[in-house]
C-alpha cells in the first residue's frame, strides 16, 4: 500500500479547510475546492490565520508556514481533483447535498481513487450509493478544529473493502491523528454518545431547570469536562447539532435523539453559536 501523496478536499468550509491544512502540514499536496470564489477566499483566510497563530506561538517557522501554504491549491474547478490518491467530501451535513457531491467526485477522479466522506452522522452506506464502486468509499470523520483535534473516526460502510479501510487508517496516522474504527450507523461512536448528552442539556435549559451558566459549570466542575455542554454546542454549531440529532432520530426513533423545540427555533433564527456570534451565549 503506497503512502497518500495527494488529496482533494471538496468543500472549503471550517472542516474542509482544516483537513486541507492538516494534510499539507503532513507534506501532502492538496487541492481544496469550493463552489465559488467567496468560499475559496474565506478558506484561504482561515488557513492564513491558523498558520499565523502557529508561527506566533513558536510552533513553526515562517518558512515552514509558507511551505504548507504552497502545498494547498485552492480552486472552484472540480476538474482539478482528477489525479489525487484520495478525495474527501467535506460539505455541510445535508444528505442530498452530500450525495450530489459524492457523485460529482466519482465522475471527476480515477477508478483507483479512494473516496471518503467527512460526515458526522449520515450513514456512509447511504452516501456510497452515489459512487460507481462502493468498495472504495469510507467515512473519515475529523473533529473541529481539525489541526488541533487528534481523533479520526474510520467508518466502515457495508461494502467498504479491507484495502480501503487500510488506506484510511494509514492516512489518519500519516496526519498524526489517532484512528478509531466504527461500524456504519448514524452518529458512529463519538456523536452517538455525545449528542444525547448535549440535547439533554438544551432541554434542561429550555425547561428553566437551571441557568446556562450553572448547567455548564456543573459539568465542568462536577465531571471534569473542559467546557460545559451549552458552550460546546455553540462551539460545534447549533445547525450541525440539529442536523446530527435529526439523523440519529431518523435512524433509531428514540426520543433522546430528537432536537428540542428551542434548538429548532435558534437555528431558524440564525443563532448558530460561535460562528454566527450568538447561540446560547453571545460572542464578540
Amino acid at each position: 500500500m503506497k503512502e497518500i501523496t495527494s488529496v482533494a478536499v471538496v468543500g472549503a468550509g471550517l472542516m474542509g479547510s482544516g483537513i486541507a491544512e492538516s494534510a499539507a502540514l503532513a507534506g501532502v499536496d492538496v487541492v481544496l475546492r469550493d463552489v465559488d470564489q467567496a468560499g475559496i477566499d474565506r478558506a484561504q483566510q482561515r488557513v492564513e490565520r491558523s498558520l499565523a497563530r502557529a508561527v506566533e506561538g513558536g510552533k513553526m517557522r515562517d518558512d515552514e508556514a509558507a511551505a504548507i501554504r504552497a502545498r494547498i491549491k485552492l480552486t472552484t474547478d472540480l476538474g482539478e481533483i482528477g489525479d489525487v490518491d484520495l478525495a474527501i467530501e467535506a460539505v455541510p451535513e445535508d444528505a442530498h447535498l452530500k450525495l450530489e457531491v459524492m457523485a460529482a467526485i466519482d465522475a471527476a477522479v480515477s477508478s483507483e481513487t479512494v473516496i471518503a466522506s467527512n460526515t458526522s452522522s449520515i450513514p456512509v452506506t447511504q452516501l456510497a450509493q452515489a459512487v460507481t464502486n462502493a468498495e472504495r468509499v469510507v467515512g473519515l470523520h475529523f473533529f473541529s478544529p481539525v489541526p488541533v483535534m487528534n481523533l479520526v473516526e474510520i467508518v466502515v460502510a457495508l461494502d467498504t473493502s479491507e484495502a480501503t479501510v487500510a488506506v484510511a487508517k494509514a492516512f489518519a496516522a500519516q496526519l498524526g491523528k489517532t484512528p478509531i474504527e466504527s461500524k456504519d450507523r448514524s452518529g458512529f461512536i463519538v456523536n452517538m454518545l455525545l449528542v444525547p448528552y448535549l440535547l439533554a442539556a438544551v432541554r434542561m435549559f429550555e425547561d428553566g431547570f437551571a441557568t446556562r451558566e450553572d448547567i455548564d459549570t456543573g459539568m465542568k466542575l462536577g465531571c471534569g469536562h473542559p467546557m460545559g455542554p451549552l458552550t460546546l454546542s455553540d462551539f460545534i454549531g447549533l445547525d450541525v447539532l440539529h442536523a446530527i440529532g435529526i439523523s440519529l432520530y431518523d435512524e433509531f426513533k428514540r426520543d433522546e435523539y430528537a432536537p428540542p423545540p428551542l434548538l429548532k427555533r435558534m437555528v431558524a433564527s440564525g443563532r448558530l453559536g460561535r460562528k454566527s456570534g450568538r447561540g446560547f451565549y453571545e460572542y464578540g
